[in-house]
């Protein structure tokens, strides 16, 4: 085992309360010293004593002391335990009291409601993911199709019987599905355990162990190795922002504020009844850093997406005056929370600098992805909360209303390319009376499939990576539930499995061409050419890749058909409508019938050439100029052969 010999371990708990232990949880918690013999340790600095209890001595609180030895830690050697063996720690407070606490650092966890550690043994499994692995260290996320399918792992779907999928079953089950529609990566719900299915995994217990509602540690491990096999990233909710009240979890560990503030106007979330991380404390940053670290080398997993950015960044998130207190510089930024993000993120990428952390960051907080030595918070994706909201509210309107507000589907262009962002539909966005993204559009039956497919096709278009949670891919009507499978059933409906048929030929399409994602965070990637046709709500744009090859996207957030429809485009030619969100297969009217277009030196849109072409209902099409010779390499594109487009890599 590592860290048995105690200078090391004495350097290691060294490094743990100076804040700057990146593997905490090699040496915290429980680790098998042989078959049958385990250490246990524990932090609790204000505890008056500590004792272990469980299976192996019948949750004899007295049987098992520990010991304290140094750094606030407690530790106990003990034999006679076995694989699987459920335990607490009692914690006997100054004033008197008995408190059980799980393991902060347990790998694994008994089933809810039972709140229990078990033991577990990390390592048994075989991975067989290198070349995945060798792939994307090679091969930058910046620059490649980027298609996120979030998912929640209880309702996905269920066996009949209303029970859980399996980690295994459901890889067996989602990887073909995925492969399908052509995502390139899966993003879950929260799974470190937590005891409220309805939290959907944001009221975190166990930041170490992944959930046992859908199996174990090495099943999770199949899970991820069966999607990186198939070319699938995997990436996972994380939540370092707040923890649950739960008296077996972190809240007054041994007997007060130790994980959290002890500052009640800043150790609270008064609207989620939470607590929050004391980002200020240096235990607390080595058990979230090590966590983080942990789910990427233990698990291989692609990505962290950090749950409530907002909420650490800023002292008075949610809270009214008199209920928070300004930083030292009479500021309502948490200055600690600030150096903690950036602290971590610079972990993370010093040993996984091909992985993605996102934020999702829901104010206009500065440089939230650029490089911590710029300036920024260290992050390299962050979710597009602005955008999200706008074009949802605008797809809400009743179409002839959408002229008096186009400002909402044009407006993120101005700040596209200020940060690395995800453009999301998430979990969020379908609950709470929301309703579905289906169910958001007006109109009749078939409008709202049409309008559907014109904002998907939007989304596609727009620079930045894409996300899409589970269900809206087919149209599910009704809002989310995380107590039953999506409405699977629908598809038996042909609006429904014609859209599910769309969505898979759209990916296709966004990862089969490089103008859609190549350039995502540059202006040189995105090109206007109609921007203001408020009357019609009409945008036309260029989407253009590292080669100078060029996406023209016409879009019609109206019902109305545009017979005649000019508009300017770079070069003369022939252009031809290569996608049309209007085809018959995926429901639409089939009103188009010529499909190409030769250029006429007719100047518009400050462009020498144009076309004119007939618009369909509620649409989106997508036009490229037809190859007639060779290329040549433009002054453009030898700039960027110099000097890569303009984002801030880490």
């Amino acid at each position: 085992m590592k860290y048995a010999d105690l200078s090391e371990l004495n350097e290691a708990l060294n490094r743990f309360v100076s804040g700057d232990a990146e593997d905490a949880y090699e040496f915290m918690g429980s680790h098998f010293l042989s078959d049958d013999t385990a250490v246990f340790r524990v932090w609790a600095p204000n505890a008056e004593r500590v004792s272990l209890c469980g299976d192996f001595n019948e949750w004899n609180k007295e049987a098992h002391p520990l010991d304290p030895i140094g750094f606030g830690v407690w530790e106990i050697i003990l034999e006679g335990v076995r694989l699987y063996d459920n335990y607490k720690y009692c914690i006997y407070t100054r004033d008197g009291r008995q408190i059980l606490k799980s393991d902060p650092y347990a790998f694994h966890s008994e089933t809810r409601p039972a709140t229990a550690s078990k033991l577990y043994k990390l390592g048994g499994y075989t991975w067989t993911d290198d070349e995945w692995l060798k792939k994307r260290k090679a091969e930058p996320i910046y620059s490649k199709p980027v298609n996120i399918y979030e998912l929640h792992a209880g309702s996905w779907k269920r066996h009949e019987d209303g029970s859980f999928y399996s980690y295994r079953e459901l890889a067996d089950s989602l990887v073909p599905y995925i492969l399908e529609m052509g995502y390139t990566h899966v993003e879950l719900l929260p799974l470190a355990e937590h005891p409220l299915d309805g939290s959907w995994g944001y009221q975190v217990t166990g930041y170490y162990s992944v959930t046992s509602r859908y199996g174990t540690p090495e099943d999770f491990m199949y899970f991820v190795d069966k999607c990186h096999n198939a070319g699938i990233g995997v990436i996972l909710d994380w939540v370092p922002a707040h923890f649950p009240r739960d008296e077996h979890g972190l809240r007054e560990f041994d007997g007060g504020p130790l994980y959290e503030y002890a500052d009640p106007r800043k150790g609270g979330h008064p609207q989620w009844g939470t607590c929050v991380f004391d980002y200020g404390r240096n235990e607390v940053k080595s058990f979230l850093i090590s966590n983080a670290l942990f789910w990427f080398k233990e698990y291989h997993i692609d990505g962290l997406r950090v749950d409530a950015v907002a909420s650490m960044l800023y002292l008075d998130y949610c809270r009214g005056e008199g209920q928070w207190t300004p930083n030292i510089y009479g500021g309502n930024e948490n200055l600690e929370a600030v150096a903690f993000l950036q602290k971590l993120n610079t972990a993370v990428f010093a040993h996984f600098p091909d992985v993605m952390m996102i934020a999702e960051e829901s104010t206009a907080w500065p440089l939230v992805t650029k490089p911590v030595h710029c300036g920024g918070l260290g992050f390299n994706f962050k979710w597009n909360m602005g955008w999200m909201n706008d074009i949802l509210r605008y797809f809400s309107l009743d179409p002839y209303f959408r002229k008096y507000n186009h400002d909402l589907i044009t407006f993120s262009f101005f700040y596209a390319f200020s940060e690395n962002f995800i453009l999301p539909i998430s979990h969020d966005e379908v609950v709470h009376g929301k309703k579905s993204l289906l169910d958001k559009m007006p109109g009749t039956y078939d409008e709202k499939f049409a309008s559907v497919r014109a904002f998907m096709g939007y989304a596609y278009a727009h620079p930045g990576k894409k996300l899409m949670f589970m269900g809206q891919e087919f149209g599910h009507f009704i809002e989310w539930d995380e107590k039953k499978q999506l409405d699977w059933f629908l598809l038996n409906y042909d609006r429904h499995r014609q859209l599910k048929e769309y969505v898979a030929a759209l990916n296709r399409f966004y990862k089969e061409n490089p103008p859609l994602w190549q350039i995502d965070f540059s202006w040189d990637g995105f090109k206007w050419i109609v921007s203001d046709d408020i009357d019609n709500s009409v945008l036309v744009f260029r989407r253009i890749d590292e080669d100078d090859n060029e996406i023209i996207a016409v879009l019609n957030f109206t019902p109305v058909k545009r017979d005649i429809y000019r508009f300017g485009v770079p070069e003369k030619g022939v252009y031809d409508i290569v996608f049309n969100s209007d085809e018959e297969r995926f429901g639409g009217t089939g009103c188009l019938k010529k499909t190409s277009f030769k250029a006429e030196k007719y100047s518009m849109h400050d462009l020498r050439y144009s076309i004119e072409i007939t618009v369909p209902p509620l649409s989106a099409l997508f036009l490229k100029k037809r190859e007639t010779k060779k290329k040549k390499i433009t002054s453009q594109k030898k700039q960027r052969q110099i000097k890569k487009s303009g984002f801030c890599r880490l």
